[in-house]
């Protein structure tokens, strides 16, 4: 993959802002407190807020490009990583506007490279959210899904199925 960073400075990338989020991930919430909900949402994102916004919008694209361009082998040192780097990959997210066939795809890589992250249940809700906002927006969402699930995991993580069965699942809704 000529042109394209290796998989060990993109990991040693990930490592950098994943320290420097860790303090943020990890800081607890009083949810005793009234309104800490409210304040939380109010807050900056934690991105902003360790001063790694652009580096990580920066390197979610290089993510997002290596995933696809790829073989197994770049994906599953991708999605290793993001299991390792936990504050990195609770964080690591992309700006959803425009609503466009293309933005829809790039969020479904960065479902399959984060595969479920700590909870399948959590997974399941964003994957609906995003093919929910996508459609209402008028994006044909099966080509995207059918494309991402060929690319992801079919490892069974959380006893509700793969992430690769998640996204066939969702495309199969897609088409109904």
């Amino acid at each position: 993959m000529e042109g394209m960073p290796s998989l060990s400075d993109l990991r040693l990338r990930i490592e950098n802002i994943d320290e420097r989020l860790r303090p943020i991930a990890n800081r607890p919430v009083d949810i005793t407190k009234p309104g800490w909900g409210v304040r939380l949402m109010k807050g900056p994102h934690p991105l902003e807020e360790a001063g790694v916004l652009h580096e990580t919008e920066l390197l979610l694209e290089e993510l997002v490009t290596s995933y696809l361009k790829g073989g197994e082998d770049t994906r599953e040192a991708i999605r290793k990583a993001f299991r390792e780097y936990k504050a990195f990959a609770w964080a690591a997210t992309l700006p959803f506007e425009p609503i466009t066939e293309e933005n829809f795809r790039r969020h479904l890589v960065l479902f399959s490279m984060k595969d479920q992250g700590t909870d399948s249940r959590d997974a399941l809700l964003w994957l609906q959210h995003l093919c929910r906002h996508a459609s209402t927006a008028g994006v044909n969402t099966g080509t995207a899904l059918r494309e991402v699930a060929s690319l992801s995991s079919d490892k069974e993580n959380f006893g509700m199925g793969s992430t690769k069965e998640m996204l066939l699942k969702a495309y199969d809704k897609s088409r109904h």
